[in-house]
């Protein structure tokens, strides 16, 4: 995981979760710790999955939860008004709370089929992403787009209104995650989003 987290890093990604449902509380802290330490020389943010006590314990910046975990609010108090909190979000009604909660960002997907983590949702498309950033942004709020992304749908999805795209499969595709990473970035900066 650390070896994967440097490879990321080392292409310019500057976002990275920590996403490890099934790990015991101490290795999920050790790995978070490390992951913060190994960023800080690139100037990284590690936001930590459903665990805001890993996160603010690690020196994370934030935590990311979903539907059904801690509620943004007690997150918020977990890892303090200074840290980063953000929802997954699937439907319009998601949505609509989500903008109204505590948060600062929103994740919104999956936007086309994944095989890297089953959601109970169907793929929403395009159509869903422009609508969620509209909605999000009038909120002040950052919209990433999550599921099935690929380089090649990156680009459709920032101009749709995604201000980042959430990638997990697809950086692996090449055997080469730091060249992957790359690659996504001279692709956004094409759309004037890196």
């Amino acid at each position: 995981m650390l070896d994967l987290a440097r490879a990321y890093l080392e292409g310019g990604a500057t976002f990275l979760q920590l996403r490890a449902k099934q790990a015991a509380s101490g290795p999920l802290l050790d790995s978070a710790t490390a992951i913060v330490a190994i960023g800080a020389p690139f100037g990284a943010q590690l936001i930590v999955n459903d665990r805001a006590d890993i996160a603010r314990l690690s020196g994370a910046a934030g935590v990311h939860v979903g539907q059904d975990d801690l509620a943004p609010e007690a997150a918020r108090r977990v890892v303090g008004p200074q840290g980063v909190v953000g929802i997954s979000t699937h439907t319009p009604v998601q949505l609509d709370a989500a903008v109204r909660e505590p948060v600062d960002y929103v994740a919104i997907g999956p936007v086309f089929g994944t095989a890297s983590k089953v959601t109970g949702y169907d793929a929403i498309g395009l159509a869903m992403v422009e609508q969620a950033a509209a909605r999000a942004h009038a909120s002040g709020l950052q919209v990433v787009a999550i599921g099935g992304i690929t380089l090649e749908r990156a680009a459709d999805l920032v101009r749709a209104g995604a201000d980042s795209v959430a990638v997990i499969s697809d950086l692996l595709r090449t055997g080469s995650p730091t060249a992957r990473v790359r690659e996504y970035l001279e692709r956004l900066a094409s759309v004037g989003r890196v």
